[in-house]
């Protein structure tokens, strides 16, 4: 017996079919040898070794941190990581699968920060960064160990060796070419730009950060404020409007000691409403004070909003109010009374032109009042609009965020802090007209999860603009699952995408090869991109390009002839997804080595990561890609969903709503976690509950199905011809049931290659479902007689064994890689070869196609699955005969052949095949009945759901070529059900079931003392085959057997005693009386509907038969 394929897999010597096969496997300790087997021969090196010189499969394995312990997010992807590799590999290509660690950064240096106690950047200053850095580089790599065991129990194959880190200075020094790359191209530029701001870390954020994970954005209170803003000199004077107070909302109070300007939309109009007969809201706050004689200006359209602050009972007594109105446009320069002085000296800071009314597009009236309020500072929008007009951004506080000692009054406060007594200061000045509280969507920090703010900040940028279009282009090139992802989610990120701010004001990272003159009078720029520029320059060959190292590189400015200034390093070190973006060829120390690989393997043909990523890795790999290589990072991507806990919310230890890994693993398995993710529509973008019991549904559903049927095959092998039947491939047969399952294998290796070769594993995971019903519920349970019979000495009745190892083996190469601990297992106690890994992935031509048997056959399961459900339904248990079943359909005459097969499949004595007609309902007394299904159907007819059902009820409705039509109204599939009721006295005896694929069977359902007597015989068998079992016999075991049961039940089993012992494998069966009621008790077995006996069973030995 050889296994089909090359490659080393040849069969071991003196291999049997796996003889001592469990029934009843614990698959997790079958995995653990599995693992052990790999790791001693070697298997997943050797995989790639007996691909060399075949093409290959480029895959980029997306490197994660090492400073926390993996979850079922690395889980799920890291199955994708492996399920396709091992396909490729099957289908002859060679995969490499090198595994890195992403090491830079803030996750870096927060688990430092926490493990060294600190709790401001001041401290790390305080003890050195070379001290600090050593700390965020030890604490990255502390839990690689961790992850290599993780890693390898749930079977995925990767290259630990040959790994690499983002902190290896090989890999840096390729991110440092790529800059200066940029900066060459005119992509890389220094600029002054609100960005997200983390006052904690105190570092900006990219946009693209924010954007990545769903709890970047959370639920946050914060205090709103409206405040008043009286218009002062000429232009207000020209258009009547001094005095009036232009009203400004905002959710940040904190930026208000910058405001410099107000903002209105050029078509908004806006009104000027006098204080209501009860005062405005901005007086001294006691009604009696209120006031009363103020002129307000907002939008039109949000004066009913704060009809109550203004002083009326209700927004149409604010708007009959309106005095007059004025577009947008027409108040542009009006200035106004500024909040405090502490910018007031325009000489000092340059305010000669602030606070001014300004006209910009992007203010709407949405909410608030429709006038913004100016913070340059603290907001993109209002630092394009304000440095438009001349205005400058000024900064307020620190970067900690605390408040400069210039604003006095919150002098040190933290800027959310600082809200409370800053609204306070405003309602002392009858500035405040309203305080509100106000829920929003807030950022929040992706590491540290503290709120952000928005800040002006010094940053290095790459130019996304200048090659946006391209990018957009090169998307098009490449293949996303789900499909809806390129021109959603990701297209839509690159149509508005941004300019990529990539400094850091940190210290673990790759450095910005960036030095500076420290002296303005001599200004230079000099960049970077090697080590053997930096050594022509400096003289001296770091090796270590990480600060404070790099930092200590500095030289005379050439530019200064006086030299007295020197080339300084800026501080910043890049965004950590500079790095990741860069991983492609920095992993391979492109260009300074591997130069002509690179190019060979760039774009990757496989990636695969989280639906997140579109905005993270997936982004800065194609944006580094377009602006270095001008071509795709990647050709296939897979951007899979996320997995929530039991009660379909985010993942919880403190709520522990999931499984703990490593107790699914010890107690189903990793096949089994593999197949759950696998088989979801999760890597089709979906998101997916995790249970234990969706866990388990696959052991039940495929698992324990494909090692059932490797143990039935063993057993009746091993029994068979003498000392046991060594099977052989075979692709043909005689028999019916045999060419149907080859014929379905065919189906399925099409399918599942297809599927894979799309990245859908979740419709090849749902063939192979399939396959395990019909291999193991079909073909198996209606081929037992088969294989009872066994193989004689000459070879007859080989069929059915050759055929079921054929697919058997098959089926374990193409499961292989959704379950490939437990294929391994089977596949070498069936082939006795060294791994079905290391095989070739099957060929579905080498199986005869059948359609029309297939097509037949799958209307024969059909069939008696639905008339299975009958005798559920009406409480008849399977061993019991019945009478008939009448199947009327439209291709009667294709299942005749099959007639047998249903007669045994479900235990009847006649099966009746008749053809579908018009009249075939009435003429077996069968009506419809239409239900309507309001919840469904509710939405979308609304009211005129009510005249649907009524007509339904009434018996006023159709159905023509599958649409059904109530009333007068169609209806679609989901909002009603179809039933059949058997009309008249008749219907007592008869159950109807539809059948999927058109017509219906009608199964007759009265008994007689007959069909009873058979069923309790049929009952009996069953118990002895338990007994045999319970006895530990061999299936080929010859037995003595006697039953002890009642005289009414003797009488009706003796006419069946000899079919009896032909069953059971018994010399005879003797029946004898009981001369008392059975009360149960030792040696008393249950059988049939209410039946009892004592059923006696002895080994016959081979000398006595």
């Amino acid at each position: 017996m050889t296994p089909p394929t090359p490659h080393g897999a040849e069969p071991a010597e003196g291999s049997a079919f796996g003889r001592g096969v469990s029934p009843s496997p614990r698959f997790p300790e079958i995995e653990e040898r599995v693992l052990a087997y790999w790791k001693a021969d070697d298997t997943f090196q050797e995989s790639i070794r007996q691909r060399e010189g075949a093409p290959e499969w480029v895959f980029y394995d997306g490197p994660p941190f090492a400073n926390g312990l993996p979850h079922y997010g690395h889980l799920l992807t890291g199955y994708a990581k492996d399920v396709f590799p091992r396909f490729e590999t099957m289908r002859g290509r060679q995969v490499h699968r090198r595994f890195g660690w992403d090491t830079h950064g803030l996750p870096a240096e927060l688990e430092a920060e926490r493990q060294l106690g600190i709790t401001d950047k001041s401290q790390i200053e305080e003890m050195g960064v070379a001290a600090f850095n050593a700390a965020a580089k030890e604490s990255v790599l502390r839990y690689t160990g961790e992850w290599q065991d993780y890693v390898t129990r749930q079977a995925r194959w990767v290259d630990f060796d040959d790994d690499y880190k983002t902190l290896d200075p090989t890999f840096m020094e390729s991110v440092i070419w790529a800059f200066k790359q940029l900066y060459d191209k005119g992509l890389a530029y220094e600029g002054h730009r609100v960005l997200p701001y983390c006052w904690r870390d105190q570092t900006p954020l990219s946009n693209h950060e924010l954007r990545m994970d769903d709890d970047v954005y959370k639920m946050r209170q914060d205090q709103t404020v409206t405040v008043t803003f009286p218009l002062v000199g000429e232009t207000a004077e020209a258009l009547q409007l001094t005095a009036v107070r232009a009203l400004a909302w905002t959710t940040t109070p904190w930026t208000l000691p910058t405001n410099l300007a107000l903002a209105v939309g050029p078509d908004i109009e806006y009104a000027v409403v006098p204080a209501g007969p009860n005062g405005a809201a901005d007086g001294r706050g006691e009604p009696e004070e209120r006031e009363l004689s103020a002129e307000y200006l907002l939008a039109i359209d949000q004066v009913g909003a704060y009809a109550k602050d203004l002083g009326y009972p209700d927004a149409e007594s604010a708007l009959a109010a309106v005095s007059r109105t004025h577009r947008g446009s027409e108040l542009e320069g009006i200035s106004y009374d500024r909040l405090w002085d502490h910018y007031a000296d325009t000489e000092a800071w340059g305010t000669q032109n602030a606070w001014r009314i300004l006209v910009a597009d992007y203010v709407t009236t949405s909410e608030g009042t429709g006038i913004v309020h100016q913070a340059p500072a603290y907001g993109e929008d209002d630092q394009k609009v304000c440095e438009a007009a001349g205005i400058p951004v000024i900064i307020s506080v620190d970067d900690g965020g605390r408040f400069l000692p210039q604003i006095s009054e919150v002098a040190g406060l933290q800027v959310f802090d600082a809200n409370k007594p800053l609204t306070q200061l405003l309602r002392a000045g009858h500035r405040l007209l309203r305080q509100a509280s106000y829920e929003h969507s807030y950022p929040h920090c992706w590491r540290c999860r503290n709120p952000l703010i928005y800040k002006a900040v010094s940053s290095w940028f790459v130019r996304v603009t200048a090659i946006r279009d391209r990018m957009e282009e090169l998307n098009q090139e490449i293949t996303w699952v789900p499909e809806n992802v390129k021109d959603g989610q990701f297209g839509k990120w690159l149509s508005g995408a941004r300019d990529w701010s990539i400094s850091r004001n940190r210290y673990f990272g790759s450095p910005i090869p960036v030095w500076k003159s420290d002296d303005p009078e001599y200004p230079r720029i000099d960049v970077y991109g090697s080590l053997d520029e930096l050594e022509r320059d400096f003289g001296v060959r770091p090796d270590d390009l990480h600060r404070p190292f790099i930092d200590e590189l500095t030289r005379p400015n050439p530019d200064d002839p006086t030299g007295r200034s020197t080339m300084r390093r800026i501080s910043d070190v890049l965004d950590v997804w500079f790095d990741s973006g860069s991983m492609p060829f920095a992993q391979v120390h492109y260009p300074f080595e591997n130069a002509d690989w690179f190019d060979t393997h760039n774009p990757a043909d496989f990636i695969v990561e989280y639906i997140g990523q579109t905005r993270g890795w997936f982004y800065t790999l194609h944006v580094l890609s377009t602006a270095l290589f001008d071509r795709p990072a990647f050709r296939n991507v897979v951007s899979h969903g996320i997995v929530l806990g039991n009660d379909g919310q985010k993942m919880s230890k403190s709520l522990r709503n999931y499984p703990d890994v490593a107790e699914v693993f010890d107690r189903d398995g990793s096949d089994a976690m593999r197949w759950f993710l696998m088989s979801s529509p999760v890597l089709r973008g979906g998101n997916l509950v995790v249970t234990e019991e969706g866990i388990r549904e696959g052991v039940r559903q495929v698992l324990l199905p494909l090692w059932s049927t490797w143990y039935f095959f063993s057993l009746y092998a091993n029994a068979s011809a003498g000392g046991g039947y060594e099977a052989t491939r075979r692709t043909g047969s005689e028999d019916v049931l045999d060419r149907y399952l080859l014929a379905k294998t065919r189906d399925l290796v099409q399918t599942v290659t297809g599927r894979l070769e799309a990245l859908d594993s979740t419709l090849a995971a749902a063939a192979l479902r399939d396959f395990s019903d019909v291999l193991t519920n079909w073909y198996v349970r209606r081929s037992r007689d088969r294989f009872w019979q066994g193989v004689d000495e000459d070879g007859r009745g080989s069929e059915a064994f050759d055929t079921l190892y054929t697919v058997l083996e098959t089926v374990c190469r193409v499961a292989a890689p959704l379950l490939p601990l437990v294929t391994e297992q089977i596949w070498q106690g069936l082939t006795g070869g060294r791994s079905v890994h290391l095989t070739d992935w099957p060929e579905a031509d080498e199986f005869p196609a059948d359609p029309a048997l297939v097509h037949a056959m799958d209307a024969v399961r059909g069939i008696s699955s639905s008339a299975l459900s009958l005798r559920k339904q009406a409480g008849l248990r399977v061993r019991l005969p019945l009478a008939r079943l009448t199947v009327v359909v439209a291709d009667a005459a294709e299942l005749a052949p099959f007639e047998a097969i249903l007669r045994d499949e479900l235990n009847v004595k006649e099966v009746s095949l008749v053809p579908l007609v018009d009249s075939s309902a009435a003429d077996y007394g069968v009506t419809s009945r239409l239900a309507v299904n309001a919840r469904a159907a509710g939405p979308r007819l609304g009211k005129g759901v009510q005249t649907v059902i009524r007509a339904a009820k009434a018996g006023d409705w159709s159905e023509t070529d599958g649409v059904v039509t109530a009333g007068g109204v169609e209806l679609v599939e989901g909002e009603y059900e179809l039933t059949l009721e058997v009309g008249g006295s008749a219907g007592d005896d008869r159950a109807i079931a539809l059948l999927p694929r058109g017509g219906f069977v009608l199964l007759d359902t009265a008994t007689t003392p007959e069909l009873e007597a058979e069923g309790l015989a049929r009952d009996l068998i069953r118990a002895v085959q338990d007994a045999r079992k319970e006895a530990g016999f061999e299936v080929s075991d010859r037995i003595v057997l006697e039953v002890v049961l009642d005289e009414p039940s003797l009488q009706a089993l003796e006419p069946h005693a000899l079919w009896i012992a032909e069953e059971t494998l018994a010399t005879g069966c003797a029946f004898t009386p009981l001369t008392t009621a059975l009360e149960g008790g030792e040696g008393a077995i249950a059988f049939g509907p209410a039946g009892t006996a004592i059923i006696r069973v002895e080994k016959v030995e081979a000398a006595d038969v």
